[in-house]
This record gives C-alpha cells, sequence and structure tokens, in this order.
C-alpha cells in the first residue's frame, strides 16, 4: 500500500511555499556506518554518566551537521539543502526548487550567495543547484540507507516554516516504504521518521548519530480523518537514491540509469460515461520501448500490470515503482473496439 502523504501545507510541498547545464563531475564522500560514542554503568551515578554521554554525542552530531546544511530561496518559497562536495553542489527536492533555475542561499554562517539550477529528476523528487563564491563548504557524509535500521535515532536539520538551522529528533520507523507524492510522483522506498518534518525542511538532512545523512526529509503524511500533517510521519528520500542519482545530475544535467522502471508510453486515466475508472489510457509510445516491444498500440487501455488491476495512471505508477528494469511482466491491455489482449513486457529503465 502507497502511503496518503501532505506536502507541506496542501500539495505544495515541505518548501515553505508554493511549489540544467552540464556541469563537472564530482561525488560525495560515503564511508561505513559508525556508532555514536556510548556509556554504560548502573546506579544513579551510572545512568547519569549514560544520560550526560548521549548528550554529549547529540550536541556533537548536531554541531557536525548544521553547516552541512543551507536555505534556499526561489523567491517565492524557501526550503532546505545539504552540500554534497566542495564544488558548491548541493542536493535539494524537486520540488524546492520548483521551476527557478536561480537561487539565494544562505549558509550557517550567515553567508548568502547565488546559486544555478544543475539539473532535476522529479520521479525521485531530487535537484542539486550550485553555489558561486561560497568560502568554506562543508560537505555532508553519507551513510548505506540500505543498513539503516528500525529504532535508530535520527535528527531531521533544516529550516522549517524560515527557522533557519533548526533541529528535530525522532527515530526510524520504517525503511523502504512506498509513498506517492501526486502529480505522478511515487517514491518507491522511503525512510519513514517520526522526527518532525515541516514546511521547510524539505531537501535537508536527516542524519544518524553517527553525523551521517541517511536520508533527505521530504514529506509528511495527511491526517486522511482530521486533515493537515499527521503527527510523526515524516518520509525521507533515501540516501542510497541520493549516491545513484546526484552524481549523474552533476555529470550532464539528467539521469539515464535510475533503477527506475518504466514502460516507455505517456498515458491518461480513463473514464467510463458515469466517471467510473477504468484504467490507463496509452496516449503516446517511445519507439523501440518496452511497451512499444510488447505490442502495445496507442488509444489501448491498460487494464493490469503484473497481475495487479490498474484503474488510473496512479494505479499504473504505483506498480511500477515497485518493479525493477529488465523484469518481464505481464501486461492485459483493451483496444479501443473492446478486444482484450494479454502481452508480455520487458521494461525499461526510467529516465529523465
Amino acid at each position: 500500500m502507497v502511503a496518503a502523504v501532505l506536502l507541506g501545507g496542501g500539495l505544495t510541498g515541505c518548501d515553505g511555499g508554493g511549489g540544467g547545464t552540464p556541469s563537472p563531475s564530482a561525488t560525495s564522500p560515503n564511508s561505513a556506518r559508525t556508532s555514536a560514542p556510548t556509556a554504560t554503568g548502573t546506579g544513579p551515578d551510572g545512568a547519569a554518566a549514560s544520560a550526560a554521554a548521549l548528550q554529549a554525542a547529540f550536541v556533537a552530531v548536531v554541531a557536525e551537521v548544521r553547516p552541512q546544511v543551507v536555505q534556499i530561496s526561489t523567491g517565492s518559497s524557501l526550503g532546505s539543502g545539504v552540500v554534497f562536495d566542495r564544488a558548491g553542489d548541493v542536493v535539494t527536492n524537486a520540488h524546492v526548487v520548483g521551476t527557478a533555475t536561480e537561487f539565494t542561499v544562505q549558509l550557517l554562517d550567515g553567508q548568502q550567495v547565488a546559486a544555478t539550477l544543475v539539473g532535476v529528476y522529479a520521479p525521485d523528487d531530487l535537484a542539486v543547484i550550485r553555489l558561486t563564491g561560497a568560502a568554506n563548504l562543508s560537505p555532508a557524509t553519507f551513510a548505506e540507507s540500505s543498513s539503516v535500521k528500525v529504532g535508530e535515532i535520527v535528527f531531521a536539520v533544516g529550516n522549517p516554516l524560515g527557522l533557519s538551522s533548526s533541529v528535530t529528533d525522532g527515530i526510524v520507523s520504517y525503511n523502504g516504504r512506498p509513498v506517492s507524492e501526486g502529480n505522478g510522483v511515487v517514491l518507491p522506498s522511503t525512510i519513514q521518521t517520526s522526527a518532525p518534518i515541516n514546511p521547510g525542511n524539505s531537501g535537508g538532512a536527516l542524519v544518524d548519530l553517527a553525523g551521517q545523512v541517511i536520508g533527505i526529509p521530504t514529506l509528511a503524511a495527511a491526517d486522511q480523518q482530521a486533515g493537515g500533517a499527521a503527527a510523526g510521519i515524516g518520509f525521507a528520500v533515501p540516501s542510497d537514491t541520493v549516491e545513484l542519482i546526484v552524481p549523474q545530475l552533476i555529470e550532464s544535467g539528467r539521469v539515464t540509469h535510475s533503477d527506475r522502471a518504466a514502460l516507455d508510453i505517456s498515458a491518461v486515466d480513463a473514464l467510463s460515461s458515469t466517471g467510473q475508472p477504468l484504467g490507463a489510457v496509452v496516449v503516446g509510445l517511445a519507439a523501440g520501448g518496452s511497451a512499444a516491444r510488447a505490442g502495445v498500440r496507442e488509444g489501448d487501455l491498460i487494464t493490469m500490470l503484473a497481475g495487479t488491476k490498474v484503474t488510473s495512471l496512479a494505479d499504473l505508477q504505483k506498480v511500477l515503482a515497485g518493479l525493477a528494469p529488465g523484469q518481464d511482466v505481464s501486461l492485459v491491455v483493451r483496444s479501443p473496439d473492446g478486444t482484450a489482449r494479454s502481452l508480455t513486457a520487458v521494461l525499461g529503465q526510467l529516465q529523465g
């Protein structure tokens, strides 16, 4: 099941408001995960020592990470970003940059520098901007998010509601949660956290007790009954995805290897005469793409993919988010004359 989410206020993103060019290759450090300092003891003195050691670890992590997180302004909204390398590349969310190509970025020490867009990959809600003339940058270290355990203590560092360099804490509640952002974006494997994620946190850092980034906070769950954000349920793009996508954006401004499955089609929702959802109707096919090779034609109505019923384009995107490039999948389509056909498709790679 894909969780329902609230992107900041309404469907606008946690950027505190509404809503590339080729560049040199760069990579960020990615070291093995380490443990935070611990202290053990029994009795009042031992407990006090343990608490003091834990507090010292918290303070040290926050002091290390805050300079790595910046505030991004597009002129109409505010969000956060994480320094990726010493060349000035900053990773953030695609919904933070929106349609902007120029930005004002504030560092922890108060520096305000200009930045320009490097590239955007909307399917994973990631983007890269590049700072101009920033001094003394502190690149973040990215952990392997696949190794993150439920129950780990984490901090969300960002600029919620424009309150620069703010920190909230919580735990990892789930690792690998599929989430739909709406507008055709399905994140296949997010890190769910109880650390509060508020408008302006988007694009910031979710870090562990070793001071390593395990994810990019992106959105909060929506309370379907009470309305508004659901307390203690936030989601972050995992660092493994960041490490895959961001270097490609830095190198060429686009993504050719996403590890995301695609049918290589354009489609829209199909409704019955009474307004009931029927499936996703194909309105465009990539020549030589996955669907075209399988025998799908323009005008075909997709009603099932990989054994899962499809009643809308959103359904189709959710199923694809759980599949892999190169995978053979079954496909049921209905021609405009009503004839049903069963096909087999070899999934392609989602690009951007």
